[in-house]
């Protein structure tokens, strides 16, 4: 059949391919991830592969969707404007520098930043065919935004990315200095960020810095709650982290941490006011000689 159009959807070259009749009906996808093709309409599947030939890599499997899990129910079930997961790496980056006015100092360094976010991000991605689940610029109420939240076999990581400018960087307890720049206080905000997202979604959260295109860097030896990631070495250190989640864990605090409800803050209950005791009677007393006196 002539006329099938494959178009892409999500992040660039980790998405699902859709294949559309002319009019815009879907008649089947392919799950870059599974390598699975899941056909719509039988009648078409002939087209659909060989429509979709060009863009298929190994072995592949095809055939009816498969039966929905929990997970998908509560992705399908969650507003576009609630997702995170579409979130690219450095989100909120790209609009301040496409709309933003700052000067070229500060644009110089929110490029960097970008660059950063963007590098780690590529990397924490990759991770995903391992049983890994990533989400990036996830805002966080009162604090800014965490730039990664990584959730997989080795637990949930709260992350950090900063770009090493290829220069000593030093991580203390509460200070991260990179080459001789003003010293910033990133170890005491991931603690923070992490408190935060533990409390968001009743599970551990672990802090974590990742430092990108640093010369070297050195962690105090007093650091001991604070993973220090950088890209050589990310997933070595991952992989030999232990094992606190299996997938079904996985997947569950995926689908709670992609919902933008679950950061924002919970209103305090209204605590219940007692009612107050009803006022006493008392007697009004006449001035002059008191009751049982001489007369």
């Amino acid at each position: 059949m002539r006329g099938l159009k494959v178009l892409p959807s999500g992040r660039p070259g980790r998405g699902r391919l859709y294949v559309n009749l002319p009019d815009g009906q879907a008649v089947a996808w392919y799950d870059r991830q599974t390598n699975r093709i899941s056909v719509l309409a039988d009648q078409h599947r002939e087209a659909v592969l060989a429509a979709l030939r060009p863009y298929l890599a190994g072995t592949f499997t095809i055939g009816p969707p498969p039966v929905p899990t929990p997970a998908d129910l509560l992705r399908l079930a969650l507003p576009p404007d609630e997702d995170l997961a579409p979130n690219r790496p450095g989100e909120d980056l790209l609009g301040e520098l496409e709309h933003g006015s700052t000067g070229a100092r500060a644009r110089h360094r929110l490029r960097q930043d970008l660059t950063a976010q963007q590098r780690m991000g590529d990397l924490l991605d990759a991770l995903e065919g391992d049983g890994w689940r990533v989400l990036h610029c996830i805002p966080l109420p009162g604090l800014g935004r965490i730039d990664h939240l990584l959730i997989g076999p080795a637990g949930t990581f709260c992350i950090r990315t900063l770009p090493g400018r290829r220069q000593r960087t030093v991580v203390g307890d509460l200070l991260l200095a990179v080459g001789r720049t003003e010293p910033r206080p990133d170890p005491r905000w991931i603690r923070r960020a992490a408190a935060a997202a533990t409390r968001a979604l009743a599970a551990p959260v672990l802090p974590t810095l990742a430092v990108v295109d640093a010369s070297r860097i050195e962690v105090a030896p007093t650091v001991r709650d604070i993973h220090v990631l950088e890209p050589a070495t990310a997933p070595a250190h991952l992989a030999a982290a232990p094992t606190t989640l299996k997938p079904p864990d996985v997947e569950a605090l995926f689908s709670l941490a992609r919902d933008t409800r679950t950061w924002r803050p919970q209103p305090a209950p209204v605590k219940s006011r007692r009612p107050r005791p009803a006022a006493q009677p008392f007697e009004v007393r006449r001035p002059g000689r008191s009751p049982g006196g001489n007369r």
